[in-house]
């Protein structure tokens, strides 16, 4: 049953959200052999200005020996 939760900058439509979805549930399904009915997506918008304390600090920093795609950015 994977979940996969995506965050990013607000301003996407939802038919980008909706198109994005599908594409990461389709691709998940097929390469780690699931049932599509069987994952989910999740994409939450964050404003820019709340980034690295939202999304940086908290997902990227503190999950970072899981991070299987890291970013090409810092924050310092």
């Amino acid at each position: 049953m994977p979940h996969v939760e995506i965050k990013c900058f607000s301003g996407r439509t939802e038919e980008q959200k909706i198109r994005c979805a599908e594409k990461v549930a389709n691709d998940i399904a097929s390469i780690l052999g699931c049932e599509i009915s069987s994952v989910s997506v999740a994409i939450k918008d964050v404003d820019e200005k709340d980034w690295k304390e939202e999304v940086w600090d908290k997902n990227i920093i503190a999950d970072k020996d899981y991070l299987y795609k890291k970013p090409g950015y810092t924050y310092d």
